[in-house]
């Protein structure tokens, strides 16, 4: 018996073990899965312990050849090994059912803080064209794909891994891991893949494959060289970890930045507590509290706990028993990661429960110190300004990607890409948050922009904004003028003697006078001001064509008069 007992205590053990190393499991038991996880292990040493302590297990074999199993009792079960198990059971029972939201709703309601009343229009930044993020992740992947694809010998090695956005030295962009492709790949390579692809978020023709750095660490390698092996037994064998992202720093050097999170009550509400800034190569690592993250990472707020506790503010916002739904939010169908004066937010819409047309205000969460900003404004959700956008172009069967929101010179506004069946992109569509039917779609981004315009003249009631404080005057000679057409409308575009590197553009209806400048003219213009070298003005005067015109206005010269007269008789 003693024989028996020994090979199932190695047996479970062996079990454990394996289990434990597949699941990457830590060894905290204030996290649920380990919980859980030592419980079970505890009944069975328990169960092997009864079993042995009250009798033995007799193996039979029956003429017929099968093997039949008896228990030989000898003594009665011992108390302390049930007690035991009955305890460890009823302790993950009681934290378990302590853990819903019935005992704690003000804990639920109340983990993502109260929203900060944020005023889109002078919090938003004014983003010119050039620097609107037109490549989402379908499309970098694609041109990931195309860039892979000019080395046939890379590309028979290695897989594209997950595209993260992120800034890097103030640039917008994509970057795409290269991954081993099978494991006989990996046992070739143990050093690891040789390096990235970065894709310009702004610009889909910018694209450039890094081979200077290794990749050794990464989600489908093996044994030692697996992420997530390597990230628990060498960094957290008692911590939660989760959403691996992949990140350059400033002199774009790899790593992966992994979320540390706990439990806030019992098995619930989980949240980020710092992040385990990896070596992509190395595998060194080093782990910092919420507060100490290098500037460079860009992300440790997961979105799913974003999503879940911004939902938990709306869902019990007056308890768990609101039966009539009053006051009652939930996110919108969507989320997209967005970037505002060099800070990574996730920003959402927020609908009333049971409404799926029309949202009540977005939400913008700091990906790093999860600050919360809540910007009230009646409109369309991201949905219906995705079928309003395709609704427009029907004709070509083109799809929206999903929309990002924007300071359109004040007015808040969804833009997105119209793709074709491929996944390319044909057009571009901005949309009025406040009236989805508020539409501008154009083959450039330039053609749509002024068709946009063109619609919110046409529907004064879209546009949220006038602030004059925003706006700024010049005076100056004009240097060069010209004019264009386009999506139907003529623009005007000059520069002033005194700063040519200034761009002035103005559709024609800003001032009729533009139609008559020419160079040399004295002008004074007013403009919306923005980052962007390119102003818009809002308003226009030929200041000495309007000079000239007054001397005839008042009689004119001596001069003047008497050639008048003349031509008078």
């Amino acid at each position: 018996m003693k024989k028996v007992s020994t090979v199932a205590y190695i047996a479970a053990t062996v079990f454990f073990v394996v289990n434990a190393v597949s699941a990457r499991l830590n060894l905290n038991p204030l996290y649920p899965s380990t919980a859980f996880f030592y419980c079970v292990m505890i009944t069975t040493y328990a169960v092997i312990w009864i079993v042995n302590k009250a009798g033995k297990i007799i193996f039979t074999r029956h003429e017929t050849g099968q093997v039949a199993v008896d228990f030989e009792r000898k003594a009665p079960f011992p108390k302390a090994p049930i007690i035991l198990v009955i305890a460890v059971w009823a302790a993950y029972g009681i934290v378990t059912l302590g853990s819903t939201v019935f005992f704690n709703v003000p804990a639920y309601r109340d983990q993502m803080p109260d929203y900060r009343i944020g005023n889109f229009s002078s919090e938003i930044q004014v983003l010119d064209a050039s620097q609107i993020p037109i490549v989402d992740k379908e499309l970098a992947t694609k041109i990931a794909e195309k860039k892979l694809g000019e080395k046939p010998s890379l590309g028979s090695q290695v897989v594209l891994g997950e595209p993260t956005i992120q800034t890097v030295n103030g640039k917008l962009v994509w970057v795409v891991p290269l991954q081993h492709s099978g494991f006989f790949k990996w046992i070739t390579n143990l050093d690891g893949t040789p390096g990235y692809i970065v894709v310009s978020a702004t610009n889909s023709q910018d694209v450039e494959y890094i081979d200077s750095y290794k990749v050794k660490y990464q989600p489908n390698a093996y044994l030692l060289s697996d992420l997530s092996f390597h990230t628990r037994y060498t960094a957290a064998l008692f911590t939660g970890v989760t959403d691996y992202s992949f990140e350059l720093d400033d002199s774009g050097k790899p790593h992966w930045v992994i979320t540390t999170y706990k439990y806030t009550r019992g098995f619930a509400l989980p949240e980020a507590t710092g992040a385990i800034v990896m070596d992509a190569a190395t595998g060194k690592s080093t782990k910092y509290a919420l507060e100490d993250v290098p500037s460079w990472v860009d992300r440790v707020q997961p979105e799913e706990f974003i999503l879940t506790q911004i939902n938990n503010k709306g869902r019990y916002v007056h308890g768990v028993f609101n039966w009539a739904d009053k006051d009652k939010y939930q996110t919108s169908e969507g989320d997209i990661i967005v970037y505002n004066n060099g800070r990574c937010f996730l920003f959402t819409g927020i609908t009333s429960v049971g409404s799926d047309e029309s949202a009540i205000g977005f939400v913008m969460v700091d990906m790093v110190t999860k600050e919360p900003i809540m910007y009230q404004m009646a409109g369309a959700t991201e949905y219906a300004a995705q079928r309003s956008a395709e609704g427009k172009v029907q004709q070509y069967g083109y799809y929206a990607s999903f929309p990002l929101i924007i300071n359109f010179n004040g007015t808040p506004s969804y833009f997105m890409t119209l793709k074709d069946i491929d996944g390319l992109i044909k057009q571009y569509a901005y949309v009025s948050v406040k009236d989805f039917l508020v539409v501008g779609v154009g083959e450039s981004m330039q053609d749509a922009k002024l068709d946009y315009e063109k619609a919110l003249r046409q529907n004064p009631a879209s546009s949220e904004i006038t602030d004059t404080s925003t706006t700024v005057q010049a005076e100056g000679t004009v240097y060069r003028i010209n004019q264009e057409i386009l999506a139907g409308e003529t623009v005007y575009r000059f520069i002033l003697s005194e700063d040519t590197s200034v761009v002035f553009e103005a559709q024609a209806s800003v001032s009729e006078m533009l139609a008559l400048t020419e160079t040399g003219d004295s002008v004074k213009v007013t403009y919306r001001d923005s980052n962007s070298p390119v102003k818009r003005l809002v308003a226009f005067e030929n200041t000495g064509f309007a000079q000239h015109n007054s001397l005839y206005d008042n009689g004119g010269t001596a001069d003047s008069a008497e050639e008048n007269d003349e031509i008078t008789e």
